[in-house]
């Protein structure tokens, strides 16, 4: 080198950098508080973010579960989710999202449920027995339900149907009685997915269609 050849050596203020906001780990936080990955998932495009999770998914997924997979604020998330679920009904598409048992999921459109049956129907899976159905009905209206009362109910042993409910997953045990120490039953969150009910208040009035229980169970 000569001794015209001089390095030059660039400076800088610490005023000019600007503070990229820090977690207590360490990590970079994105606007809204929540921690940014490698990817930059937070930058994502909200709605089909959010399609792309709930298509690989075969229960009700969260609100908050979908915000903190997605990087974003959970009003945010909410927001989106009602706004796909209103374009879908708007534009009949064949299928439909709903906040149902505490998460959102696709559904089929009710508008092509023939087809749907069709489909279902046509031993493609194993249906209830009407046993199954009358036991189920008698758990999900009186529950928390003990055995020995829902044998009382229907007038008949359901210690078979019970145990097929409950590898259904339909119902599960809730505790004990206080005063026989039986087991008691109540239905599940999957019961309310495959109800497409979001509570049990959605149920319909039980009078309409059965005797009063009360007075079934006294007379047996």
């Amino acid at each position: 080198m000569t001794d015209e050849a001089v390095s030059e050596e660039a400076t800088y203020d610490d005023s000019d950098l600007e503070e990229v906001p820090q977690s207590e780990g360490g990590a970079a936080l994105t606007e809204s508080g929540v921690e940014a990955d490698e990817g930059s998932i937070g930058e994502l495009d909200l709605p089909p973010a959010i399609e792309a999770v709930l298509m690989v998914v075969d229960e009700p997924v969260a609100t908050v579960t979908l915000a903190q997979v997605l990087q974003r604020p959970e009003a945010d998330v909410a927001a989106a989710c009602e706004q796909l679920a209103g374009e879908y009904v708007d534009q009949s598409r064949g299928f439909v999202l709903r906040e149902i048992a505490g998460g959102w999921r696709y559904y089929s459109s009710p508008l092509y449920d023939e087809v749907v049956q069709r489909f279902v129907l046509d031993g493609q899976r194993a249906r209830l027995t009407q046993a199954a159905l009358e036991t189920l009905a008698v758990v999900a209206y009186r529950q928390p339900v003990s055995r020995s009362r829902i044998s009382a109910v229907r007038g008949v042993n359901v210690d078979g149907v019970i145990r097929t409910l409950l590898t259904r997953g339909l119902v599960e045990e809730c505790g004990t009685d206080g005063k026989s120490g039986a087991h008691l039953y109540q239905t599940t969150g999957y019961f309310l997915e495959r109800l497409g009910a979001a509570s049990l208040a959605d149920l319909p009035e039980l009078a309409p269609y059965l005797p009063d229980l009360e007075t079934l169970e006294a007379e047996l």
